[in-house]
């Protein structure tokens, strides 16, 4: 179970972050006995790919807290995030140790799976908030909110790692914020909608 909501934690981290996790995965798994990597992982681990991922989030970084910008980064990021999901859930055994399952361990792709649908679906909770956070605030929120969303994904791999429970706490948070961009959206719409029918 421990290892089902690491997984969970880090796919949903994912989803705000693609490169934060995959950074916090490998080099913990480098410098510490806190991951350990299944075969086929070692990649991960290795300083040259480390190099490259920060890279990544250097740029990321920057491109997320530009107003209009970000919203052609999510674009992008539809693609990457997902897969960066995929790959932390299994490069921390999850899916194989998942509920101590021999089928699981069997099927190793359900981990990619699962990894992969939890990514998504926070990625799409993101790309639909931003719009409405940069709509609301001219702007001026896209930093904020893009330093909430890095801040959070750090937490979270953090946590999906070193206090697993703790993952069902901040998936009822997310589920809560979902709930509340969705109705903001919906609202919003229904008064563009007003507008035009005047």
């Amino acid at each position: 179970m421990f290892a089902t909501l690491t997984g969970l934690g880090l796919s949903t981290a994912a989803g705000l972050n693609a490169y934060i996790p995959l950074l916090v995965v490998g080099v913990l798994a480098n410098l510490t006995d806190a991951v350990k990597l299944p075969d086929g992982y070692a990649w991960l681990s290795h300083w040259g790919v480390l190099g490259v991922i920060a890279v990544l989030l250097a740029a990321e970084f920057v491109l997320d807290k530009i107003p209009a910008v970000d919203t052609v980064n999510d674009l992008i990021q539809t693609a990457v995030r997902p897969a960066s999901g995929g790959v932390v859930f299994s490069a921390t055994a999850a899916a194989a140790e998942l509920d101590s399952s021999t089928w699981m361990a069997e099927n190793p792709w359900l981990g990619w799976v699962l990894g992969v649908v939890m990514a998504l679906a926070v990625h799409l909770l993101k790309t639909t908030a931003r719009p409405v956070v940069n709509a609301t605030t001219a702007g001026a929120g896209a930093p904020v909110a893009s330093v909430a969303e890095d801040g959070g994904a750090l937490g979270l791999s953090l946590v999906a790692i070193f206090a697993p429970l703790l993952v069902i706490v901040a998936l009822i948070l997310l589920a809560v914020l979902a709930w509340w961009v969705i109705r903001k959206v919906r609202r919003r719409r229904a008064r563009r909608r007003a507008r035009l029918d005047r």
